[in-house]
């Protein structure tokens, strides 16, 4: 008789593209989103949490075909009811989508402009790659109902603000305003107006966007006869001319000493559209609105270099950079780049409700902005993890349980080894693994005189690291104090090692 086959142990992996995030890098995330919760709430936006699971058709970009849903989400289709299809669902690939389909329902009972935050994971099946997962978090604020560009210099202030509280410094960073209208009438200027140009309009905005890896040359041969890149392959060009060419380049660098001498520049380009002087008359506005509440071009500047996502913003567009240096992996100096993006965006509850409703908003990186700040050091390598008191005799458990809930209720972290305590070193070891930086004996000796043992971790770490025999001697690490000085001990370790 044949034996049966053995089922094969499943694989402990994480599927790719997705990874497991531990201690540290969790509490560091929450106390992260925690203060942006606080800037966003102090503008007097309210938290929304929607669904995580949207229908395709609510999240519109990603449409279903005969049978399973364009590549770029996780979706699946709901059972059949009788001989009606089921409908086909999708994990949220962005905050803004479920946004505009929140809006839309519950449109006659939310407050007309709505102000509205929201956090939280979303979804991309997408190729992964280096730094790039299918799961990553996104924190937005956004306003809907507010045709003025009032709600777009807030949100600039507010992104300025929220880069401060979470630790980046003024002068490591600087928001830029750039204007989708502005491009428009760029863009009429140069000819490429009507519905017979728009093939010509999206190889200019497609080689645009390219203007940070391809560089201006790059971006110049782009918008004429086209490019062959390194490889060999050739891209077809938009077949400006040179002078429709020009028009466009000087778009992308009018950027000036000041943002009154950009604006200026700007409002020469697009002499004659109309759509482009109304962009230029907004950026002036932006600009004029945030001098007046103190944020300067030291922290906001009016950037006509600001491209991404040009094809998608209706009006202005921002994004947050940081100025500073960090070093690549083969130990080149490079600028770190964006944290954060935005705009304005007119047409996306239109969908649903057929009328245009001006909205604005801004979605910050935040896994981005904590490599940020572990680039510049101000991030902790390692969490200090909670006291641990130490079981010298199981049978007085409750005793080791009576200290921890008092170090717990004095609002110190702490815990009971709940391992086997038969092995005393096993214990020390955990505390080591821990990240403890204090840990509490008592024995029955101690007991009976009414004193415990305080084993300081991070001094006796230092003394394995530095100290002679004699200091260890002089600086003892481990001591006895009484037990109604418990608190009191643990506190002072860690006041001196926080």
């Amino acid at each position: 008789m044949a034996k049966p086959k053995k089922t094969p142990r499943p694989k402990a992996q994480t599927p790719k593209g997705f990874r497991d995030y531990f201690g540290t890098e969790v509490t560091h995330r929450a106390e992260m989103l925690n203060k942006i919760a606080a800037v966003y709430h102090r503008y007097g936006f309210d938290a929304l949490e929607s669904s995580g699971v949207e229908t395709v058709e609510a999240l519109g970009k990603f449409l279903p075909d005969v049978d399973r849903p364009n590549e770029g989400v996780f979706a699946w289709q709901e059972d059949a009811e009788g001989d009606k299809p089921g409908d086909w669902l999708a994990l949220r690939y962005d905050l803004t989508a479920p946004l505009a389909r929140v809006y839309a329902q519950h449109r006659n009972d939310l407050p007309m402009p709505y102000r509205r935050y929201a956090m939280g994971p979303v979804w991309r099946n997408e190729k992964p790659g280096p730094g790039r997962f299918r799961q990553f978090y996104q924190c937005d604020a956004d306003t809907v109902g507010a045709p003025s560009v009032a709600a777009d210099a807030e949100i600039c202030a507010m992104l300025a603000d929220c880069l401060e509280e979470v630790g980046i410094a003024r002068g490591d960073y600087v928001v830029r305003v750039n204007n989708r209208k502005v491009l428009n009438g760029v863009l009429e200027v140069a000819g490429l107006s009507g519905d017979d140009k728009e093939a010509e309009r999206g190889i200019v905005l497609r080689a645009i966007d390219k203007l940070d890896r391809l560089g201006p040359d790059g971006v110049r041969a782009l918008l004429g006869e086209g490019r062959k890149d390194e490889s060999g392959d050739f891209t077809k060009g938009a077949g400006l001319g040179e002078t429709q060419a020009d028009v466009v380049m000087g778009f992308m660098q009018a950027k000036r000493e000041t943002g009154t001498e950009t604006v200026a520049r700007l409002r020469k380009l697009v002499a004659g559209s109309e759509v482009g002087v109304q962009g230029v008359d907004e950026l002036q506005l932006i600009s004029d609105l945030l001098a007046a509440g103190g944020y300067g071009p030291d922290r906001v500047e009016i950037d006509p270099s600001v491209v991404r996502g040009l094809g998608y913003y209706t009006g202005p567009v921002f994004e947050a950079e940081l100025t500073f240096e960090i070093k690549d992996e083969k130990g080149r100096a490079r600028n770190f780049g964006s944290v954060a993006g935005g705009g304005r965006y007119d047409d996306l509850v239109k969908r649903f409700t057929g009328q245009e409703v001006p909205a604005t908003g801004v979605s910050i990186g935040v896994d981005r902005l904590l490599a940020a700040l572990a680039a510049k050091g101000r991030l902790e390598a390692e969490a200090t993890g909670p006291v641990v008191v130490t079981v010298m005799d199981r049978d007085r458990m409750a005793d080791y349980q009576a200290m921890v809930a008092e170090l717990r209720q004095a609002g110190i972290r702490a815990e009971v080894y709940l391992g086997n305590p038969k092995n005393f070193g096993n214990q020390m070891k955990y505390a080591d693994k821990r990240q403890s930086p204090v840990v509490v004996i008592e024995g029955g000796d101690e007991k009976d005189r009414g004193v415990v043992q305080i084993k300081d971790m991070v001094l006796g770490a230092q003394l394995a690291q530095e100290a002679s025999h004699d200091e260890w001697k002089e600086r003892p690490n481990q001591y006895e104090v009484p037990r109604g000085d418990l608190i009191k001990a643990v506190r002072d370790i860690l006041d001196r090692t926080s």
